[in-house]
């Protein structure tokens, strides 16, 4: 059992791959390794963004490399397609991992008729209600209370599903963070904060934002457990979001977890970050590149797999992520007569009259 409040990150894996503490591992090799591809996975998928960003096919992204840790344990610790997920917008690795399907995720980037929004939402606000994934929020922490809702109604219908809501730090300077974590706590809900912490929102680093020791610890202040761990190990947040879920599910009430993490990549494709933070500082992290710590780890327990084996996996994602782009590419892209779609059962005169100006006007 993990401790709330501790001083120190919990950490199960070393930098080095080494065990830090002596644990029982709860997961077979064959989950280890699928663990380890979902890593993949995410990192492929976030790097061939990049490219397709300056191409022009998709308008805005915000990278997670760096992250794959935070979001591939998070997603490891809960109930998939039973719990009920409020993420925000750079969760591309928990989302892939929780099953939403590449194609879909590329699409939504895309906005090709593909799309379930049919490319009337932001890029990077993907929704997936086959696998309990809400839309996300632009407004920063905006999504903590309607989360804490949801939590809410589980606990009055009884069901064994839990909440789990997902944020930056920058979110625990919001209001709305505050009141959606008092409302849950208040209501003893099943609702699981938690904040991948990855030192910046946007240009702010955390220690401007708050005179806290760290995020976890403002548990206190809403009566539930916060819990400290270390986001560049994968099995350590996958054993404490486990933990976490299990305590909630018993009917004990909400739990915040902080996950100390950073991004590698820019906060969006909208900034600049050499003009907040240092070259050095981005490779200092760098080095403590998560999915290199859990190979050293995998390699450490004898069930690393070859390297040629590691390099087709890459090239079997990078395939299917070419294939999906076609398919999403070659869909076409939606014209101005999904503005009046999804909306009234019946179009209403006054819109059904503008849309025939519309077509008059051949626009």
């Amino acid at each position: 059992m993990f401790e709330a409040f501790t001083n120190q990150p919990i950490r199960l894996i070393g930098e080095d791959g080494s065990r830090t503490q002596p644990f029982e591992l709860d997961l077979s090799v064959d989950e280890l390794l699928q663990i380890h591809r979902d890593m993949i996975r995410a990192r492929v998928c976030d790097e061939r963004l990049i490219p397709i960003l300056r191409q022009g096919k998709t308008s805005f992204y915000a990278q997670s490399t760096g992250m794959e840790a935070t979001q591939i344990g998070i997603a490891w610790g809960v109930k998939k397609k039973h719990d009920w997920f409020w993420p925000y917008y750079r969760d591309n690795g928990l989302l892939l991992t929780l099953g939403m399907p590449m194609g879909r995720w590329i699409a939504q980037l895309l906005g090709s008729n593909e799309d379930v929004c049919k490319g009337r939402q932001m890029p990077q606000h993907f929704s997936d209600p086959e696998n309990h994934i809400a839309s996300i929020c632009s407004a920063i922490g905006s999504h903590i209370a309607p989360a804490a809702g949801t939590a809410i109604a589980q606990k009055y219908l009884g069901t064994d599903e839990i909440t789990v809501c997902t944020f930056g730090e920058g979110a625990t300077s919001e209001g709305d963070w505050h009141a959606g974590v008092n409302m849950a706590s208040a209501n003893k809900a099943p609702c699981l904060f938690i904040c991948e912490n990855n030192q910046y929102a946007i240009s702010l680093n955390v220690k401007d934002q708050t005179n806290s020791k760290n995020i976890a610890v403002k548990g206190h202040a809403y009566g539930i457990p916060g819990f400290y761990v270390d986001g560049q190990d994968v099995l350590a947040v996958r054993a404490v979001v486990k933990q976490a879920a299990e305590y909630i599910r018993a009917g004990n009430g909400s739990v915040l977890i902080e996950c100390l993490t950073y991004r590698i990549g820019t906060h969006s494709s909208s900034d600049d970050d050499s003009r907040y933070r240092s070259k050095d500082e981005v490779e200092s992290w760098r080095a403590q590149d998560p999915l290199v710590r859990f190979e050293r780890f995998l390699e450490k327990e004898g069930i690393l797999p070859a390297r040629e084996e590691i390099e087709a996996y890459y090239g079997s994602v990078l395939a299917e992520f070419e294939e999906a782009l076609q398919k999403s590419d070659a869909s076409g892209y939606p014209t101005w007569e999904i503005l009046f779609d999804d909306v009234y059962s019946d179009l209403p005169d006054h819109l059904a009259q503008q849309a025939l100006y519309l077509r008059e006007e051949n626009l």
